[in-house]
């Protein structure tokens, strides 16, 4: 028997701000995705000329609590299950694919996940969509059928919960991004002070650096860098874990 179905979602932010949050949203949030427990970049590699990402990661998930018979059989109430993670961005087409597998276990489940993220027809430049199928599938067991039944079941049911906290993270980190990236235009429109060119201006500006205003200045300068430099880490690079 095989457990399958499917979910969407629409972000109402752009395209590259929930690409950049989904890289992130497992070393962001440890706490509200608690059933991963490690994550590893694998590989990496970047086509120069189509503007394509190929990323390999795997992942360490803790299964939900088994049923009864099975815990006992095994001797734990869940286990910990590696999965490989492969993505596919195309910057161009504005298009990310994300397939999960189970690595281990496969003698007794096999799992897919196929995640898409586009823009969203309606508002391609403001909003993105997101889709995904999930499949899950027990060997089949002549002997323990119920069981296999149950831990789809389950399975299925805390899949739908996690990908439900994935999409909470995700939207969180994009409110993130999207006020750090304000703040950053707004530091950016300020007019700039003119530099002073005779003396009588250096000393002026000399005397006028003194004020208290301008340490207010340079903190708020400090504040836009580091804004910049928070939404170039929120990429590609920012979501690899170490």
């Amino acid at each position: 028997m095989v457990r399958a179905y499917k979910q969407e979602h629409v972000y109402r932010h752009p395209w590259d701000r929930v690409t950049a949050a989904s890289w992130r949203k497992f070393t962001d949030s440890p706490a509200v995705l608690s059933h991963v427990t490690d994550v590893h970049t694998l590989a990496r590699r970047l086509d120069p000329g189509g503007g394509i990402l190929r990323a390999t990661r795997s992942i360490t998930v803790r299964s939900p609590q088994l049923p009864f018979l099975l815990s006992r059989l095994i001797g734990q109430d869940s286990v910990l299950c590696h999965c490989v993670e492969s993505t596919v961005v195309d910057a161009q087409a504005r298009s990310m694919e994300i397939v999960i597998r189970n690595g281990s276990l496969r003698n007794l489940i096999e799992v897919e996940e196929r995640s898409r993220y586009n823009p969203h027809p309606a508002d391609p430049d403001r909003w993105t969509m997101f889709q995904q199928e999930t499949s899950i599938r027990c060997r089949p067991l002549s002997a323990l059928t119920a069981i296999a039944e149950k831990v789809e079941q389950r399975c299925a049911e805390r899949f739908l919960q996690n990908s439900a906290k994935g999409r909470e993270v995700i939207e969180r980190i994009c409110k993130y991004l999207e006020a750090d990236s304000s703040s950053t235009s707004a530091a950016a429109g300020r007019e700039k002070v003119p530099e002073p060119e005779g003396e009588d201006e250096i000393e002026a500006a000399h005397d006028q650096d003194k004020s208290p205003r301008c340490p207010l200045r340079r903190k708020k300068k400090n504040m836009a860098s580091e804004s910049v430099t928070t939404i170039v880490a929120g990429g590609v690079g920012g979501g690899e874990p170490h």
